[in-house]
């Protein structure tokens, strides 16, 4: 399970690097802060029980912030016509 968080390290520091390429500044920040988490919770050496508990905390996280911020903070569209 360690490697797992590993590679998801992986991942999100090569989007943090195509993000910061794409001018994208404050969202390559966000993905190289959750690579620096990831990558240190791989070497942690938890239990597989505590990967999933902090997989779970970070998805209910996520999908939180996610709501919030396509519910309150973007901009109604125009339906791109």
């Amino acid at each position: 399970m360690d490697r797992m968080y590993r590679v998801m390290g992986f991942w999100t520091g090569i989007f943090s690097v195509m993000f910061f390429l794409g001018d994208m500044y404050t969202t390559s920040l966000l993905f190289l802060g959750q690579t620096v988490f990831f990558v240190l919770l791989g070497y942690l050496n938890l239990s597989e029980r505590m990967y999933i508990y902090i997989f779970g905390a970070y998805l209910t996280i996520f999908f939180v912030g996610f709501t919030y911020w396509t519910t309150f903070m973007m901009p109604l569209g125009t339906g791109g016509h």
